[in-house]
């Protein structure tokens, strides 16, 4: 496999294509989600409401983290994040 094959392989799934996998509560949670997910081989997008450097804590749902995962690996991670509850 060339380098510019490997490079293409790791490239984050296309904007248009990514769906909702979880919404966590906060950022902790939102990492430790993404870890599991990710060693499956599942790659994450993490989207949050706030700037995380900018707002370290805050309230209610102003925290929660949506994690995406591109549409065709929705059913893997609906299957992996239903295993681990």
């Amino acid at each position: 496999m060339s380098a510019s094959a490997s490079a293409v392989d790791q490239a984050p799934p296309a904007a248009g294509s990514l769906v909702e996998a979880r919404r966590c509560r906060d950022q902790a949670e939102a990492l430790v989600v993404r870890g599991l997910l990710e060693s499956e081989g599942i790659q994450v997008v993490l989207q949050s409401r706030l700037a995380q450097s900018v707002y370290p804590f805050s309230v209610g749902q102003q925290a929660e983290v949506v994690l995406l995962v591109a549409a065709a690996d929705l059913p893997r991670a609906r299957a992996v994040l239903a295993r681990e509850r």
